[in-house]
């Protein structure tokens, strides 16, 4: 005879609904970047997150300061091998493998915002078939404000760069101000700050972009703006992550790229101000390069320029033409 207690449990259970099937977890996304969150690239990174997780398709999370240790070089192979979905990277160092894109860190090439909109307008096409070549898909890409250097004492002149142990930031710059009297050596930045800590640099050559400046005004406290370039870092996933999404995460996931690229160069129209402010506000000494200093590098530049064309054919030699109005 089953007793009240067994017979209450299962009139219960014959009232609860019939169990359907475990509802599958949503894809999880990881994007990052080897610079702080406060940097233009990693403001980027967190934009494309939320918006990308927004439709509750997709989880997407960002990842800030070279998490793992990944540096920018390494992040195609990294996303392409599936060890990461996405990254956003910095094209000077992304340019040893894909020496095209050394043009958005040329020297003196882009002078303004509407310089580096008009070069990636009309590189665009060519990059992403770079990367599609390499089993990544083009997301959106990230323009910096122009490079100054950063440095322990002030630089102004031709004098100042005599020795000056410097972290420059691809062989453009490192040949260039090799060839002007400074100990250039290119180096990551996530890897430059600890050297600088260390006292192994005297200066690093780096726009003065958000959390990126926060970082160097620590130990550098003058900063010599120089026009230097207006370069880009470029946002992109793995080709078959992004096929491998239903439907709806993968549109999440392009709508996301459209939108965070119109807003990385909208924030360009208030980002110098803004830098400007803060380095004031923390006591950054912004010192004035003499015309000297100007003419140095630019001559020393020029050959680089002219190699950098030379090495990228025709086809670099074309949209080099293209992108001075010629």
């Amino acid at each position: 005879m089953i007793s009240r207690r067994v017979l209450a449990s299962l009139t219960a259970a014959a009232a609860l609904p019939p169990a359907g099937p475990a509802r599958a977890a949503i894809p999880a996304w990881t994007i990052a970047t080897e610079y702080p969150p406060t940097s233009l690239p990693g403001e980027g990174i967190a934009a494309f997150a939320a918006a990308a997780s927004g439709s509750g398709a997709l989880a997407v999370t960002a990842a800030y300061n070279a998490p793992d240790g990944l540096r920018s070089a390494a992040m195609p192979a990294a996303v392409a091998e599936g060890r990461l979905a996405a990254a956003d990277a910095f094209t000077g160092q992304l340019a040893t493998a894909m020496p095209l894109l050394g043009i958005f860190v040329l020297p003196f090439l882009t002078t303004s915002a509407a310089d580096a909109w008009k070069l990636w307008s009309l590189a665009r096409g060519r990059v992403d078939a770079l990367l599609a070549a390499r089993k990544l898909h083009l997301l959106y890409a990230t323009p910096w404000p122009p490079a100054g250097i950063w440095s322990r004492q002030p630089v102004t002149t031709p004098a100042d760069l005599a020795g000056l142990r410097l972290r420059t930031f691809d062989q453009a710059s490192t040949t260039t101000f090799r060839s002007a009297g400074a100990a250039a050596e290119a180096i990551s930045f996530a890897d430059a700050l600890p050297r600088l800590r260390a006292g192994d640099l005297d200066a690093v050559l780096s726009s003065g972009d958000g959390g990126a400046g926060a970082r160097l005004w620590e130990v550098l406290p003058n900063f010599t703006p120089l026009d230097w370039a207006w370069p880009l870092s470029l946002a992109f996933c793995g080709r078959e992550a992004l096929a491998a999404l239903e439907e709806p995460a993968r549109q999440a996931v392009l709508g996301a790229a459209g939108e965070t690229e119109g807003r990385q160069w909208r924030a360009m129209d208030t980002r110098l101000e803004e830098n400007a402010t803060r380095m004031a506000a923390s006591g950054v000494a912004v010192q004035t390069p003499g015309p000297a200093l100007d003419a140095v590098l630019r001559t020393a530049a020029a050959p680089v320029v002219d190699a950098w064309a030379a090495a990228a054919g025709a086809e670099g030699a074309a949209l080099l033409a293209a992108a001075r109005g010629r």
